[in-house]
């Protein structure tokens, strides 16, 4: 794990941080380890006056909204719970803030994130959240494939399968940007937004 640099024009990019998410088990840190730790970075972009993007996976009552491919396990005919789709109050109530909602694992597809970012001049985003190998990677894959610089504060990020998390943060993130802690990420925030 090392850190270069962040841009001056960085956004915090807070993927499915929601009630519905955070409350389940996650390996190697817990959802609440996992917002605390965004909270702070959040935080602090916004003391800095840099984008916070609150990413939220979320689908229509019928699930006419979500990807119809087959696989091998169906989310269809799942229900949800009232709120379930809901950004933890830990990270909502800033009226600054982007909102983002998505109906697949990506947050660039579909969306209208990349248009949010670049009309703000952003070259650079920092990653957080759950799943790990799932929202985040896609997300991550994607920004790459966007043009912009990605790191990835991999204790701010966890995933039902610890294995996948490891896999993610060992083998794919290396080749999609740069990894480091929340601390190592506040740290370079100091020192390079003064």
């Amino acid at each position: 794990m090392s850190l270069s640099t962040l841009d001056p024009r960085t956004a915090l990019v807070v993927i499915d941080l929601q009630q519905g998410i955070v409350g389940m088990p996650t390996q190697p840190y817990s959802g609440a380890e996992v917002v605390a730790r965004t909270a702070e970075l959040a935080d602090a972009f916004r003391a800095k006056e840099l984008p916070v993007v609150l990413v939220r996976v979320s689908f229509a009552a019928d699930f006419a909204d979500a990807v119809p491919g087959r696989t091998e396990r169906q989310a269809r005919g799942l229900a949800f719970p009232e709120g379930w789709d809901t950004v933890v109050g830990e990270l909502s109530g800033h009226d600054g803030d982007i909102r983002v909602t998505k109906h697949n694992w990506s947050a660039f597809h579909g969306t209208d994130l990349d248009v949010q970012l670049r009309r703000r001049g952003i070259t650079q985003i920092v990653l957080t959240g759950i799943a790990t190998s799932i929202g985040v990677e896609s997300t991550a894959r994607d920004g790459y494939a966007h043009g912009y610089h990605v790191t990835l504060a991999t204790d701010a990020m966890a995933d039902a399968d610890p294995e996948a998390h490891r896999g993610s943060v060992e083998r794919i993130f290396p080749r999609l940007g740069e990894s480091g802690t929340t601390a190592e990420v506040l740290e370079l925030l100091a020192k390079t937004h003064s």
